[in-house]
């Protein structure tokens, strides 16, 4: 691995946002059949993969895919709960704090290394 990590952070935080945007873009998309969604969604995902393996230069694959995964989940429960008024019960709410304990908790176990 080369660099410092808090680029690689940044490159990783990015890589979470442009996901984000992939998948909201995938749902305006309705089916491919909004065409500039439907194109943003490849952009999106395209740059999104791309600062992804970025990301790896500077960190580990296990907490790069782990943390990239994890926080786009979170994200886009929310986004589908606060923006397209998706239903999230009580039980989705425990299973997504498991999600995060997870993410955090490889985290910390990677920092020991």
């Amino acid at each position: 691995m080369k660099g410092d990590a808090g680029t690689g952070w940044l490159l990783l935080s990015l890589a979470i946002v442009l996901e984000l945007s992939g998948t909201m873009a995938m749902k305006y998309s309705n089916s491919f059949t909004n065409w500039i969604p439907s194109v943003l969604m490849f952009l999106f995902y395209g740059a999104s993969f791309t600062l992804l393996n970025f990301a790896l230069g500077y960190m580990e694959i296990s907490t790069v895919y782990a943390v990239w995964s994890g926080v786009g989940i979170v994200l886009i429960t929310l986004a589908g709960f606060f923006i397209f008024q998706e239903r999230l019960s009580l039980t989705s709410i425990l299973w997504i704090g498991v999600i995060v304990v997870g993410v955090i908790g490889l985290n910390i176990s990677n920092k020991g290394h």
